[in-house]
């Protein structure tokens, strides 16, 4: 287990980038947030504790690389890289306007710290995939991260990418599986049901791993243990909260994408502040 400092200071962090994901909710009125919520805790953990990466220089050439392959839940990523000083987080207040630097999907052109411009469902591990080959030819030491949900599985494109990165030994590229159950039509398993998805990863060539994805000790537990296996990439089959964070949007599809109501918007950051101000004093101690 990470150290309790460790932990508690991501968690921490984590709370208050998802205060950040309400600021922009606030200014456009809507967004993806059940994907977004459900996943924070990851990106939180990888920007803030594992990837090497500089915000002051978002272009080094070693650093780790990040892929969101399901790029409608870029209010995480946006509201970690806001955190982590890549952007002014006065930025936040113009999601959901017109020529804004944070659109609907993640866009590398706009926005210091995205690698490439996801959204199109299943691409980001075909994407991470070629990274992470990239590193291994030119015999550099960094890592490259990708988060895709299981309501994205589906998509063929990410059966052709495990069965290359396998093929091709990518033991430098990690791939969190975002298992929350829903998608915006509903239960994942009634949509399209790929379990078990640990079984087919494996029969694949990848090493596997199961944790809580909401769980701040079992996220550094399992990326401190990165390769699992020296030659297999590594996919992390993460169970998770949609709307993570929401007491009355958890676990419900309608939370897929919110149209926030004034009161609920007031009651979630009324809620999140509480939860900040309650994970400072433990920091604090």
């Amino acid at each position: 287990m990470a150290d309790k400092k460790r932990t508690a200071s991501l968690k921490l962090t984590a709370a208050k980038c998802r205060q950040n994901v309400l600021r922009m909710v606030r200014a456009g009125g809507h967004g993806h947030v059940g994907g977004a919520l459900s996943a924070l805790d990851i990106v939180t953990a990888l920007y803030f504790d594992t990837m090497n990466v500089d915000p002051e220089n978002p272009k080094m050439e070693d650093r780790d690389r990040f892929l969101l392959s399901a790029g409608h839940k870029c209010l995480a990523q946006y509201a970690v890289l806001a955190e982590r000083g890549f952007f002014d987080k006065e930025i936040l207040d113009t999601y959901g306007k017109l020529a804004s630097k944070i659109p609907g999907h993640p866009d590398m052109h706009k926005l210091p710290g995205v690698e490439a411009n996801t959204g199109a469902l299943g691409h980001g591990l075909s994407i991470a995939a070629g990274m992470a080959m990239s590193a291994k030819l030119d015999k550099k030491d960094y890592k490259v991260y990708a988060i895709t949900g299981d309501g994205e599985l589906p998509e063929g494109s990410n059966w052709e990418a495990a069965a290359a990165a396998a093929k091709f030994g990518l033991d430098n590229l990690v791939v969190f599986v975002d298992n929350n159950g829903l998608q915006i039509s509903g239960d994942v398993t009634k949509v399209m049901d790929m379990r078990p998805v640990d079984e087919k990863f494996k029969s694949f060539g990848w090493a596997v791993k199961y944790i809580d994805g909401n769980d701040m000790d079992q996220i550094l537990y399992a990326l401190d243990s990165i390769p699992e296996e020296r030659g297999k990439p590594t996919m992390i089959l993460c169970s998770t909260v949609k709307a993570k964070g929401l007491s009355f949007g958890e676990n419900q599809a309608g939370f897929h994408f919110w149209n926030a109501t004034p009161e609920l918007l007031d009651q979630a950051e009324k809620e999140m502040q509480e939860e900040v101000d309650r994970l400072t004093k433990e920091v604090l101690g």
